[in-house]
């Protein structure tokens, strides 16, 4: 979290982050959805292009200014502060410390909890910031946090997430060529770059280090996640609505795939679960239920069973098919299979 001053325009760096993301992403199976749009919601808002310039307010307008959030109850600035960069370099820092915390956390939660969970430490964080500058100035005589301090940035976030991930972590790890406990990290990294940095927000960074800690211990009391991700999956789903209308009205068949997917168009009732299987009685193989044949070893299957009560289908096999089968036949059926 950056004090805010004059913005430069260089634009090499971003080329970087880029190739690092991209390289980044392509070696995941699951990619994560929350942590790309956390990274190109903020590359968007500090490039400004097009229309966007015009629609986005500057950065003097919604920079983290305690002071102006107390007496105007300014409240965009606790949230919209953290995706304004002031220079190329604060972004790309930023977001490449985010796509590795991200990465991690969100694959250990899910996409879900993790975005539920950015939210509550970005407002968190956020509005620790402006109760310690208040308090500063109230108890300690020291104003300056409260009226001359108006940061950006995503750093407050960014510690907040360090402290979750290292919360329960037994191994070290490096700061900056400094050697230290994981639990211990963000504290290290608090000071190292206090001192080496200039113009960083110390009361910013600070608070997101109480805002994980924070976070940690309200979930242990309640020994349940944040209450946020149900209402975000609502969200979701509400928000989702149209496109589900479109496909259900006017998309009519769905695009085939073979084990556990889903095959051919439409189908009423409960046939509809695409998790719906059918067990080949020859080679135990888990099929879908739109496929005639075993994908395995080509038995064809006859009746099944599709009421609730049964959890798998187990058809019966034509009588004279696999049954009279002898074990090196099927494996000769199932490597002629495998080479069609």
């Amino acid at each position: 979290m950056y004090r805010s001053r004059g913005r430069s325009r260089n634009r090499g760096m971003l080329y970087l982050l880029a190739l690092h993301v991209a390289s980044e992403f392509c070696q995941l199976d699951r990619k994560p959805p929350v942590t790309a749009g956390l990274i190109a919601a903020n590359t968007l808002v500090y490039l400004r292009p097009g229309v966007l310039d015009d629609l986005l307010p500057s950065l003097d307008e919604v920079c983290l200014h305690p002071y102006l959030v107390l007496k105007n109850k300014d409240l965009k600035r606790l949230f919209l502060s953290a995706f304004y960069h002031v220079d190329e370099s604060h972004l790309v820092y930023n977001m490449l410390s985010l796509l590795w915390k991200g990465i991690q956390l969100e694959r250990m939660m899910g996409s879900t909890e993790f975005a539920s969970m950015v939210a509550v430490l970005l407002g968190l964080s956020h509005g620790i910031v402006v109760v310690t500058a208040k308090i500063l100035a109230t108890f300690f005589d020291y104003p300056y946090p409260l009226t001359s301090e108006c940061a950006v940035g995503f750093s407050a976030v960014l510690f907040a997430l360090k402290v979750v991930l290292n919360s329960s972590s037994p191994n070290l790890t490096n700061v900056y060529g400094v050697v230290v406990p994981a639990r211990y990290a963000a504290w290290a990294e608090l000071l190292l770059i206090q001192m080496f940095v200039p113009g960083v927000s110390f009361i910013g960074h600070l608070s997101g280090i109480f805002a994980g800690i924070l976070y940690l211990r309200f979930r242990r009391f309640f020994s349940r996640s944040n209450p946020l991700p149900p209402i975000m999956r609502k969200l979701t789903w509400i928000i989702g609505w149209p496109l589900r209308f479109f496909q259900g009205h006017f998309i009519g068949y769905r695009r085939p795939t073979f084990g556990h997917g889903t095959l051919g168009g439409r189908v009423p009732g409960a046939a509809r679960n695409v998790n719906a299987v059918w067990r080949c009685p020859s080679c135990t193989f888990d099929n879908n239920i739109y496929l005639d044949t075993c994908e395995m070893c080509g038995t064809r299957h006859g009746d099944v069973d599709f009421s609730a009560s049964a959890p798998r289908f187990s058809p019966l096999a034509p009588a004279g098919s696999s049954d009279d089968l002898s074990l090196e036949e099927l494996r000769r059926l199932r490597l002629e299979r495998f080479n069609t």
